[in-house]
């Protein structure tokens, strides 16, 4: 995607520690032109900055916007889309690897971030989880796709969709958001 008026802004939504060298959402960076929303504190996240972090993201140019957000970055679009007004320059949402922030697993630089937000999303969105996620089980990543109103889709055993996942420029993960974009099914 380029900076053209006529293209939306996809917006890159990394998790908690954010997405380093070879995951996939920093490729797209490189290969697409795709603009990282940039966090205070990767480590220790709060839910509110990392709200109004994506509120300054979404104003700061007048084009509709795509979000992609990875793990923790899925609860970033769903307490957003609880909270703001601006949800309706939101074109779309890719969602990869929810995690359960419910869990007792879960690292207390995470706690803040409960009780998780559910509000069913008002654009179009796709949830893609693995079916050996450590940080969410498949039934628990149906259910959260469930709650936001949004398809899910397994892409098999792929742990948690990051760097380690092997998927390099992820195509088929860029298929669908362009799907998104047009109005396709997914």
């Amino acid at each position: 995607m380029s900076s053209s008026p006529s293209l939306p802004r996809v917006l890159v939504l990394p998790g908690w520690q954010n997405s380093g060298e070879g995951h996939w959402q920093t490729r797209w960076e490189a290969l697409h032109g795709d603009a990282r929303v940039p966090q205070h504190d990767w480590l220790w996240p709060r839910r509110g900055d990392w709200m109004a972090q994506l509120e300054e993201a979404v104003l700061a140019d007048p084009r509709p916007v795509v979000l992609v957000a990875h793990s923790l970055g899925n609860h970033l679009v769903s307490a957003w889309a609880a909270h703001s007004q601006q949800v309706g320059r939101v074109l779309a949402a890719l969602l990869v690897a929810p995690p359960d922030l419910d869990g007792a697993d879960v690292p207390p630089q995470l706690f803040n971030w409960r009780p998780m937000r559910l509000p069913r999303l008002p654009f179009p969105a796709l949830a893609v989880y693995s079916e050996d996620d450590p940080w969410c089980t498949p039934e628990r990543a149906r259910w959260l796709a469930a709650q936001w109103g949004v398809p899910s889709r397994s892409i098999g055993p792929r742990g948690h969709i990051n760097h380690l996942s092997d998927l390099g420029d992820w195509p088929e993960g860029r298929a669908w958001l362009q799907a998104l974009i047009d109005g396709r099914p997914v």
